[in-house]
């Protein structure tokens, strides 16, 4: 696929800014490197860097990073903004 044929970002991919600080439900860190696509499928994706240990890199699909689930039978987001 040539980059002339890509999709725009998602209002969700541009919401999600490089730098910025996130915290997990289950409270460790993160700073977001930036938003990527999927070679094949397209799918946008959070690449984000652990602001713990190791800091290793990890990557999760956009709708996954920002969905709400339950935790303990609360709905709560699965990343929050700091």
């Amino acid at each position: 696929m040539g980059q002339g044929t890509l999709p725009t970002w998602s209002e969700l991919a541009k919401s999600i800014v490089a730098g910025s600080i996130y915290e997990h439900y289950k409270k460790k860190r993160y700073k977001i490197v930036g938003v990527a696509r999927h070679t094949e499928t397209l799918e946008e994706l959070v690449v984000y860097l652990a602001l713990y240990g190791e800091g290793e890199l990890w990557v999760r699909p956009l709708a996954m990073f920002l969905e709400n689930i339950f935790v303990e039978g609360s709905l709560q987001p699965r990343f929050r903004a700091l």
